[in-house]
Protein backbone atom coordinates (compact mmCIF):
# COMPACT_ATOMS: atom_id res chain seq x y z
CA UNK A 1 0.00 0.00 0.00
CA UNK A 2 0.84 3.68 -1.02
CA UNK A 3 1.28 6.94 0.94
CA UNK A 4 -1.66 7.92 -1.71
CA UNK A 5 -3.77 4.62 -0.99
CA UNK A 6 -3.27 5.52 3.17
CA UNK A 7 -4.29 9.28 2.35
CA UNK A 8 -7.56 8.57 0.73
CA UNK A 9 -8.42 5.60 3.41
CA UNK A 10 -7.48 8.24 5.91
CA UNK A 11 -9.44 10.75 4.45
CA UNK A 12 -12.47 8.45 4.10
CA UNK A 13 -12.27 6.84 7.62
CA UNK A 14 -12.65 10.82 8.86
CA UNK A 15 -14.90 12.08 6.71
CA UNK A 16 -16.94 8.73 7.77
CA UNK A 17 -16.72 9.49 11.07
CA UNK A 18 -17.11 13.33 11.25
CA UNK A 19 -20.81 12.74 8.91
CA UNK A 20 -21.28 9.61 12.03
CA UNK A 21 -20.78 11.92 14.86
CA UNK A 22 -22.61 15.32 12.81
CA UNK A 23 -26.36 12.79 12.37
CA UNK A 24 -25.85 11.45 15.47
CA UNK A 25 -25.81 14.75 17.45
CA UNK A 26 -28.46 16.09 15.22
CA UNK A 27 -30.35 13.05 15.38
CA UNK A 28 -30.51 13.40 19.56
CA UNK A 29 -30.83 16.76 19.32
CA UNK A 30 -34.48 16.48 17.51
CA UNK A 31 -34.96 12.87 19.77
CA UNK A 32 -34.52 15.70 22.95
CA UNK A 33 -36.75 18.19 20.65
CA UNK A 34 -38.87 15.68 19.99
CA UNK A 35 -39.56 14.73 23.67
CA UNK A 36 -40.40 17.92 24.46
CA UNK A 37 -42.79 18.68 22.20
CA UNK A 38 -44.63 14.94 23.20
CA UNK A 39 -44.24 16.70 27.16
CA UNK A 40 -45.90 19.53 25.99
CA UNK A 41 -48.45 17.85 23.83
CA UNK A 42 -49.33 15.63 26.77
CA UNK A 43 -50.49 16.97 29.70
CA UNK A 44 -48.82 17.56 32.96
CA UNK A 45 -45.12 17.18 32.95
CA UNK A 46 -44.29 14.18 31.90
CA UNK A 47 -40.89 13.62 33.18
CA UNK A 48 -42.24 14.39 36.89
CA UNK A 49 -45.48 12.00 36.35
CA UNK A 50 -43.20 9.52 35.35
CA UNK A 51 -40.35 9.66 37.90
CA UNK A 52 -42.01 11.07 40.54
CA UNK A 53 -45.47 9.09 40.13
CA UNK A 54 -44.24 6.35 37.91
CA UNK A 55 -47.20 6.46 36.22
CA UNK A 56 -47.56 3.86 33.48
CA UNK A 57 -49.85 5.13 30.93
CA UNK A 58 -47.93 8.24 31.39
CA UNK A 59 -44.73 5.83 30.71
CA UNK A 60 -46.02 4.38 27.36
CA UNK A 61 -47.40 7.03 25.83
CA UNK A 62 -44.68 9.36 26.27
CA UNK A 63 -42.45 6.10 25.21
CA UNK A 64 -44.35 5.73 21.92
CA UNK A 65 -44.15 9.11 21.27
CA UNK A 66 -40.11 9.12 21.68
CA UNK A 67 -40.01 6.32 19.40
CA UNK A 68 -42.09 7.64 16.61
CA UNK A 69 -39.97 10.51 17.39
CA UNK A 70 -36.78 8.26 16.56
CA UNK A 71 -38.41 6.69 13.58
CA UNK A 72 -39.12 10.51 11.91
CA UNK A 73 -35.54 11.32 12.52
CA UNK A 74 -34.27 8.28 11.60
CA UNK A 75 -36.26 8.33 8.35
CA UNK A 76 -34.69 12.04 7.99
CA UNK A 77 -31.60 10.89 7.97
CA UNK A 78 -31.61 8.11 5.65
CA UNK A 79 -33.59 10.29 3.07
CA UNK A 80 -30.94 13.08 3.55
CA UNK A 81 -28.23 12.02 1.24
CA UNK A 82 -25.55 13.97 -0.78
CA UNK A 83 -22.83 16.40 0.69
CA UNK A 84 -22.94 16.44 4.80
CA UNK A 85 -23.81 20.47 5.45
CA UNK A 86 -26.94 19.51 2.88
CA UNK A 87 -27.20 15.97 4.56
CA UNK A 88 -27.81 17.57 7.76
CA UNK A 89 -29.98 20.49 6.50
CA UNK A 90 -32.18 18.29 5.32
CA UNK A 91 -32.21 15.75 8.33
CA UNK A 92 -33.27 19.30 10.26
CA UNK A 93 -36.23 20.46 8.15
CA UNK A 94 -37.46 16.96 7.83
CA UNK A 95 -36.69 16.01 11.46
CA UNK A 96 -38.71 19.10 12.72
CA UNK A 97 -41.17 18.78 10.17
CA UNK A 98 -42.01 15.17 10.69
CA UNK A 99 -42.21 15.61 14.25
CA UNK A 100 -44.80 18.31 13.95
CA UNK A 101 -46.65 16.26 11.65
CA UNK A 102 -46.62 13.71 14.39
CA UNK A 103 -48.11 16.11 16.69
CA UNK A 104 -51.10 16.86 14.74
CA UNK A 105 -52.02 13.42 13.98
CA UNK A 106 -51.80 12.88 17.52
CA UNK A 107 -53.89 15.31 18.54
CA UNK A 108 -56.44 14.60 15.47
CA UNK A 109 -56.32 11.04 16.73
CA UNK A 110 -56.75 11.48 20.06
CA UNK A 111 -59.78 14.04 19.26
CA UNK A 112 -61.40 11.75 16.94
CA UNK A 113 -61.55 9.02 19.31
CA UNK A 114 -62.16 10.95 22.35
CA UNK A 115 -59.99 9.50 24.79
CA UNK A 116 -58.78 11.93 27.46
CA UNK A 117 -55.01 12.20 27.40
CA UNK A 118 -55.45 14.24 30.90
CA UNK A 119 -57.10 11.60 32.62
CA UNK A 120 -55.67 8.84 31.00
CA UNK A 121 -52.66 9.80 32.26
CA UNK A 122 -53.42 10.69 36.06
CA UNK A 123 -54.98 6.71 36.04
CA UNK A 124 -52.13 4.97 38.73
CA UNK A 125 -53.13 1.16 36.82
CA UNK A 126 -52.18 0.57 33.37
CA UNK A 127 -55.06 1.32 31.36
CA UNK A 128 -55.71 -0.91 27.77
CA UNK A 129 -56.73 3.00 26.34
CA UNK A 130 -52.95 3.98 27.36
CA UNK A 131 -51.44 0.84 25.06
CA UNK A 132 -54.47 1.69 22.20
CA UNK A 133 -53.08 5.65 21.90
CA UNK A 134 -49.44 4.46 22.60
CA UNK A 135 -49.73 2.05 19.40
CA UNK A 136 -51.74 4.56 17.27
CA UNK A 137 -48.67 7.49 18.40
CA UNK A 138 -46.21 4.87 17.34
CA UNK A 139 -47.68 3.95 13.97
CA UNK A 140 -48.43 7.81 13.00
CA UNK A 141 -44.26 7.69 13.83
CA UNK A 142 -43.95 5.38 11.29
CA UNK A 143 -46.41 6.59 8.39
CA UNK A 144 -44.69 9.94 9.09
CA UNK A 145 -41.40 8.28 8.79
CA UNK A 146 -41.71 6.62 5.39
CA UNK A 147 -43.68 9.81 4.11
CA UNK A 148 -40.19 11.72 4.60
CA UNK A 149 -38.95 8.97 3.11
Amino acid sequence: MNTADTITLAEVLGNGALAIMAYAILGVLLLVAGFYVVDLATPGRLSKVIRTDRNPNATVVAASGVAGVGLIVAASIWSSGGALREGLLVTLVFGLVGIAAQTLCMFAFDKVTGFSVRELVREPALQPAAILLSVTRFVIGLITAVAVI
